[in-house]
């Protein structure tokens, strides 16, 4: 993986490349740190092309590169509607990114899977491999849009499911959603009760007297005197409840008291762990695949990508599960990230709610189509257009909210080792070859390739905090506060490494031959032994 550029000091990740590479490549370092993975993967329309849109690389030009033809050129695999494997083509391509993606998930962390009708029912059957059947949550659906098209053949389809599902489903003991305008909307102060805002619940229980004989007792309307019991249910709390509810002025009989049978109140103030999610969800909450393309061509100034998510959407999907404070740092993996909505959807929650949420995007460089408004524009791949989505949302939340939040993202591309063949296969090395390796780095890599390389290696988050220091005139990387030091430039000599040594870091990393002479080789790990022994050394 390659440097590609972006803001230094941002915690978030852009990606470009093979979904599958790079997801490896995250793996041991991201292995169970995300707290939520959404993913809109193309859907299986018969097309011979990897994603949906007019735009996308040919499929025959992705079967070249991910090795799908035979030595003459000749496809492996067709993916038509003739095809007796067209399901499993597509399963096949979604089954490994899956696998591998279940591991980013903390324990508590959930999947959500946007899919239409034709492969649903197939996801859902991986997925309950994948994940478990205990694990499977709910199959939202989403009302895509309101109107009918007439130029269906058959049914209008207005809707489109999204699958969840939790990486382990006994670490979640409830899944709550923030309150909205119209949930609040219920709620009223009739009698004037210095609690606030209420509504009322039935105090009648739906079990019979006979069922439940422990709830069977006689209660007074306070406002008539009379004593009053059901004549064939039972209430739903006990009488100990009854009477606390009676001190407590939670009984509810009507302005008048002409109610037959009480209400328990149930106040707005104490509703603050919000409330259970559904599994409709109208286009009034979440918005439109129309709205968001509308909302794309202005922000972009074109009408360049079809078919974006809604960013209300992805804010509903975040916020189902980033409803605690100490959640507001989670990160969030889309690997097929598309236009960068989730993106766009995690900085506007970020500036109105607060928090500090960081993404993880993944987008395959797709080629865009010279005849289409995107190529037209400027953007040469989708990887183009989902950066530039996020830099001009970022500015204009910026502009809209001054929220004081992280804009940037760190920007990666998948690409070949940073070293030569004979750092990681010497054996096949012949002898009239060996000049060529007197540095075993390739020659067109920078620093901060090898400084990301080496983060993936050990371990360390690619959104660490990374800052440049000058050791006598060398130029050293310093990544989360010290814990891992690093120096690429040439001529490292012994003041050097003994600097670096004296700040104790827990790795400390250098280039084969980045020492100044044979002296300072000699005595690296003699000044490391004298000042910082525990510090793991590591050479490129």
């Amino acid at each position: 993986m390659v440097h590609r550029g972006g803001d230094i000091d941002s915690e978030n990740i852009y990606i470009e490349g093979d979904n599958l590479d790079a997801l490896k490549l995250l793996r041991e370092t991201y292995l169970g740190k995300v707290k939520m993975i959404y993913i809109d993967p193309p859907y299986n329309t018969g097309n011979d092309f990897i994603y949906e849109d007019d735009f996308s690389q040919r499929a025959d030009e992705y079967a070249d590169n991910s090795g799908q033809t035979d030595e003459d050129g000749n496809r492996m695999v067709q993916n038509s509607e003739s095809n007796g494997r067209f399901h499993t083509d597509w399963l096949n391509m979604i089954y490994p990114r899956l696998c591998v993606a279940k591991d980013f998930l903390s324990d508590d962390g959930l999947i959500f899977v946007s899919i239409d009708e034709h492969e649903a029912h197939n996801l859902r059957k991986i997925c309950d491999e994948i994940f478990g059947v205990e694990n499977f949550l709910s199959q939202i659906v989403w009302e895509k849009r309101y109107t009918r098209s007439n130029n269906a053949k058959r049914f209008t389809t207005l809707t489109e499911p999204i699958i969840c599902y939790a990486k382990k489903s006994s670490y979640i003991n409830n899944i709550k959603e923030k309150r909205n305008e119209k949930a609040n909307s219920i709620y009223s102060n009739p009698d004037n009760d210095p609690r606030g805002p209420w509504t009322s619940v039935s105090y009648v229980n739906p079990a019979t007297k006979s069922q439940r004989p422990n709830l069977v007792y006689k209660i007074r309307n306070p406002l008539t005197g009379m004593y009053i019991e059901h004549p064939t249910n039972a209430w739903k709390y006990e009488q100990e409840t009854y009477k606390k509810h009676v001190k407590e002025n939670r009984l509810y009989w009507g302005k008048n008291g002409e109610n037959s049978y009480p209400r328990l109140k149930k106040f707005l103030s104490e509703m603050k762990g919000g409330m259970v999610p559904v599994d409709l969800w109208r286009q009034e909450d979440t918005g439109t695949t129309d709205q968001a393309s509308k909302e794309l061509e202005l922000l972009l100034g074109r009408k360049i990508f079809d078919f974006p998510k809604p960013k209300e959407l992805i804010i509903r999907i975040i916020s189902l599960i980033i409803n605690k404070e100490n959640n507001k740092d989670s990160i969030i993996l889309d690997f097929f990230s598309g236009s960068a909505t989730t993106a766009h959807a995690i900085m506007q929650l970020n500036a109105d709610g607060g928090g500090n949420r960081k993404y993880i995007l993944i987008q395959l460089p797709e080629l865009t189509d010279k005849r289409s408004e995107a190529y037209k524009s400027g953007y040469q791949t989708i990887s183009d257009i989902g950066e530039e989505r996020i830099r001009r949302a970022g500015k204009k939340i910026k502009e809209e909210t001054g929220a004081d939040i992280d804009y940037g993202f760190r920007c990666f591309k998948v690409d070949s080792t940073n070293m030569k063949e004979v750092y990681y296969r010497p054996v096949d090395v012949g002898q009239m070859t060996l000049d060529q390796f007197t540095d075993n780095i390739k020659e067109d890599r920078t620093p901060e390739d090898l400084l990301f390389q080496v983060m993936l290696d050990l371990g360390v988050l690619l959104s660490s905090k990374i800052e440049e220091q000058e050791i006598a005139g060398k130029r050293v990387f310093s990544v989360a506060d010290g814990y891992l030091l690093a120096c690429f430039d040439a001529e490292v000599t012994e003041d050097v490494v003994t600097q670096i040594a004296k700040q104790h870091p827990f790795y400390a990393v250098f280039r084969d031959n980045s020492m100044a002479d044979d002296s300072v080789a000699a005595n690296f790990e003699q000044i490391f032994a004298t000042y910082s022994p525990e510090t793991v050394r590591k050479v490129l």
